[in-house]
């Protein structure tokens, strides 16, 4: 399998000049660890994260030093540390260092780059504008899963996967995304929760008729 056979498509950005408490408050919602930072024509400039907004004034978290070892303390180091802690634009805080990966990238490439970077997730480029995001969580779901294999005139777990988003994308009675999809074998895995019983019924049935699908693993968890 590869980055684009189970990364999330609707990526929830913000701008660099949006405000911080903005990408708070997105994280939060979302409940993601960080935010990619797009420009106007969609190219990644970088990346705002739990991480860099850990030492914040407005929670007294903000880092201080022994006088002696502020001394010593590079200005640039002291400057940057200043700006995330006080800054109120995205631009001021985010990290301009992205590991990123292609939507063709293995899966196995995509576990090392978290590994080796100690990240929880990776943005997937396309033309260096942002395609998705596939994350430890999305690896995860993918467990034990091996390379998609096209037989001739069958549907690949990837235009399944693709036909499934598409017609969800249609649907305006439920906002359930790629973060929840994977398939595999020709099985779509259907996964996190839902709003309704009637949604989850309906979710189910829509998957059932998407060509080329032989089962629909019901992972999912109707709220009542």
């Amino acid at each position: 399998m590869k980055a684009a056979d189970i990364m999330v498509r609707d990526v929830v950005t913000v701008k660099p000049d949006d405000d911080v408490a903005t990408a708070v408050r997105l994280l939060e919602e979302h409940d993601v660890s960080a935010l990619p930072v797009v420009d106007d024509s969609g190219h990644v400039i970088g990346l705002v994260s739990e991480a860099d907004l850990v030492r914040r004034i407005e929670i007294g978290t903000e880092r201080h030093r022994p006088w002696w070892l502020e001394a010593i303390t590079p200005a640039t180091t002291l400057a940057g540390e200043f700006a995330k802690s006080h800054g109120l634009a995205v631009h001021e805080v985010m990290s301009t260092h992205i590991v990123s990966a292609g939507e063709e990238t293995p899966l196995a490439e995509i576990a090392s780059l978290l590994e080796k970077h100690r990240i929880k997730r990776v943005p997937i480029l396309r033309d260096g504008k942002l395609a998705g995001v596939v994350s430890r969580s999305n690896l995860i779901q993918a467990l034990a899963s091996s390379p998609a294999v096209s037989v001739e005139g069958t549907p690949s777990d990837r235009g399944i996967r693709l036909e499934l988003l598409d017609r969800l994308a249609g649907q305006s009675w439920t906002d359930f995304g790629s973060r929840n999809i994977i398939v595999r074998d020709g099985v779509i895995h259907l996964w996190g929760l839902v709003g309704s019983p009637a949604e989850h019924e309906a979710l189910l049935a829509l998957a059932q008729e998407v060509p080329g699908v032989k089962r629909v693993a019901d992972e999912m968890i109707p709220a009542y």
